[in-house]
């Protein structure tokens, strides 16, 4: 820790880092080692010294206004509070840039997305049918069509057309009502995307009703 002492907070800015991404290792007749973690040389959202914008709207950790100001002065007080500055969206004029902590607010990206993906329904997993498929399979396919939308996934229905079965499209779509007809025996469902062609054959997806 003595040599992140040392280390020059300037530098951190320049570089875009934050002190998250740091880890500093002694090294006989050096004061440090620098090595950067891994995720930082992922695209992800523009922090510190990688914001671009001459000017930029900042708002506090709580999303409260605080007003629009140069970079340098946004930057100079995030780096006074020891946090980052977070552009959060660059579809407005200044663009808008949070001051948190930049691992705090990963965490907080991170659980909006699964409470959407929740919301939304879950995984979306496909249920295969065949243009000839027998009774007792497509009550088999129909049951594990109910297993996936009983624990809130969606399920994409897709029967594929070969050859001259693509002439017989209204037999195919048959099969396919006789399948939602089983599903529906056993579970209330909606159907999100309509029954629809599509170059390999038919498609639909439906989801908990």
């Amino acid at each position: 820790m003595e040599g992140l002492a040392r280390f020059p907070p300037s530098f951190l800015y320049r570089t875009g880092l934050s002190l998250r991404n740091l880890f500093i290792l002694p090294i006989p007749g050096h004061e440090f080692n620098l090595v950067t973690s891994t995720n930082h040389l992922q695209k992800r959202t523009p922090i510190n010294n990688q914001i671009r914008a001459k000017e930029v709207r900042v708002v506090d950790e709580n999303e409260k206004q605080i007003g629009v100001m140069s970079i340098e002065d946004a930057l100079t007080m995030a780096r006074d509070q020891g946090l980052d500055l977070i552009q959060i969206t660059d579809k407005v004029e200044p663009p808008v840039c949070k001051i948190s902590e930049y691992g705090k607010y990963l965490y907080q990206q991170e659980k909006k997305a699964k409470k959407l993906n929740k919301k939304e329904g879950g995984e979306l997993k496909e249920i295969r049918l065949s243009f000839a498929i027998s009774q007792n399979d497509l009550e088999t396919r129909a049951g594990q069509a109910v297993k996936f939308l009983s624990r809130g996934d969606r399920v994409r229905i897709a029967l594929k057309l070969r050859g001259r079965e693509k002439a017989l499209e209204g037999y195919a779509r048959e099969k396919v009502q006789k399948f939602l007809e089983k599903v529906r025996e056993s579970f209330p469902v909606k159907t999100e995307r309509d029954l629809k062609r599509e170059p390999r054959g038919l498609t639909m997806i439906i989801a908990k009703g």
